[in-house]
Formats: structure tokens, C-alpha cells, sequence
């Protein structure tokens, strides 16, 4: 099975690096800048990518990279989280410009990768799974505040619906994903679980992809939620 992994150098991403290498799967890894801790990974089915997401890219480049005409799963993990909520996303102190440096990777840095790689998706019938946040969940939303990773977030669960209904005449499955609170660098290891757990969560919920709605928005523990 063909794997390409945005957002791969570290914290979840390269937990799913991980497994699916465990998996025997041929794996392609992307990472903005720093390499992190793909250059540990000793394994000939493990390729990496330097890729910055919010670069506009061309089959040219996929060409340049040898990706495989065929791929049986996009899992579109990128993400930034931005300012921290009492510093540069509160109501008083949110900018247009972190708005939209954060929805530009968060929500349209997934649409545009899914858009290039689209037809090697296609050509697999295979899955694209989009990894959003349960802080995009409107319902879920008692505390305010971090409206820029909020709102991407929300934005990417939108599109991923949207995406799923347009390529599913293709034969992609689309998924959206929401990890759990993750002991990452992002959550500055605060989390409740660990990588492991959540992938462990979330590659399940990607192998039982045809058990859900499509575009459906699900967490690690398999269950749906509500937006």
C-alpha cells in the first residue's frame, strides 16, 4: 500500500509514519523544514518530501519527488496551531493576519494537496483522510477563545464534507479525523494520551472508512462527532 503523510516530522504525524511502516507499506513523508525525527527512521520503503504546503505546486514537482502514480492513502496531517489563546487568539488580540496564516495551512494547505494528488488517489480508489481538531466542533465550543485554529478547523471539516461528495463518483473515501488531546509539541505534552493511542485510534477509524458516513468527522475512539 502506497502512503503519503503531510506534516510527518514529528508528534502524530510521524507516529502514522510509524505505523504504517510497521505495515509494510511504502511510505512517503513530508515535512515543511525540518527534517525532525523522520532522519532517525533507517527503512527503504520510507521516503521523504520537503514540502511547504502553502507553496503552489505542480505535477512537475511530484514527478521531481518519484511519487507513485497511485495512492492508496493521502492523510493530509499538516497543521499549525498559531499564537497561544491568551497571547494572539482572544477576542481582543486576534489579527486578519493570524487568521489567515493559520487557515491557510490548517484548512486550505489540505485542499491544495488533496487537489494535486487527486488523481493518484483516484487511480487507487483509495482514502484521503483530513485531520482536523474536535476544537473545530461548534457544539463542542464552551470555552471561546483560539478563533484561528477554532476556525480552520471547523473550515477543514466543511471542506473534507464537500470533498468526499465530489470524489466519491471516483471512488475515494474521504475522512475527517479528530486525534484526541495529544501529548505533542503543540499541546507542549499536555495532552491526555499519548501518539501511540491516537494513532493507534486513528488508523482503525481509516481502515473502517466504509463504515461512515462520507466525510464523516470521527475521533480516535471511533466514535462521531458532532459539529
Amino acid at each position: 500500500m502506497n502512503v503519503l503523510i503531510t506534516g510527518a516530522n514529528r508528534g502524530i504525524g510521524l507516529g502514522f509514519v510509524k505505523h504504517y511502516l510497521a505495515q509494510e507499506c511504502d511510505v512517503w513523508a513530508t515535512y515543511r523544514s525540518d527534517i525532525g525525527g523522520l532522519a532517525d527512521i533507517d527503512d527503504d520503503r520510507l521516503r521523504t518530501l520537503q514540502w511547504d504546503i502553502t507553496v503552489e505546486k505542480d505535477d512537475s514537482f511530484l514527478q521531481a519527488m518519484s511519487l507513485p502514480g497511485q495512492l492508496d492513502l493521502l492523510i493530509n496531517n499538516a497543521g499549525i496551531y498559531g499564537p497561544k489563546k491568551a497571547h494572539g487568539q482572544a477576542f481582543d488580540t486576534i489579527t486578519t493576519e493570524t487568521m489567515q496564516e493559520v487557515f491557510e495551512v490548517d484548512c486550505v494547505g489540505a485542499l491544495k494537496v488533496s487537489q494535486l494528488l487527486a488523481s493518484r488517489v483516484i487511480a487507487a480508489r483509495g482514502v484521503i483522510a483530513n485531520m482536523s481538531s474536535k476544537m473545530g466542533s461548534s457544539e463542542d465550543n464552551t470555552s471561546g477563545g483560539c478563533y484561528a485554529y477554532r476556525a480552520a478547523k471547523a473550515a477543514l471539516v466543511i471542506v473534507s464534507r464537500s470533498m468526499a461528495m465530489d470524489l466519491a463518483d471516483d471512488n475515494v473515501r474521504v475522512i475527517t479525523l479528530h486525534p484526541g488531546w495529544v501529548s505533542t509539541d503543540m499541546t507542549n505534552h499536555s495532552g491526555l494520551i499519548d501518539v501511540a493511542t491516537s494513532v493507534a485510534g486513528l488508523t482503525k477509524v481509516i481502515s473502517n472508512v466504509d463504515h461512515y458516513q462520507p466525510g464523516a468527522f470521527v475521533a480516535f475512539d471511533g466514535k462521531v462527532v458532532p459539529y
